[in-house]
């Protein structure tokens, strides 16, 4: 799943009780395998690996880019 900075990237929880993170893709930092720099909804920034099937995205129009 390719990613572009701007993309809107939501991970789901390992648990049952907690929701969906959601945030937006600052840095793709590398394809192979796939690590993102992340500013998530609360502002906290991280560096992640989504695993198969935890992430999905939103892409951002083309137009905004």
């Amino acid at each position: 799943m390719p990613f572009s900075v701007g993309d809107t990237i939501v991970v789901e929880s390992e648990k049952a009780s907690q929701s969906a993170r959601t945030g937006t893709v600052e840095e793709v930092i590398r394809e192979d395998p796939l690590r993102l720099r992340v500013r998530w909804e609360d502002g906290h920034e991280s560096i992640i690996t989504p695993q198969a099937g935890a992430a999905s995205v939103k892409h951002v129009a083309a137009a905004k880019r």
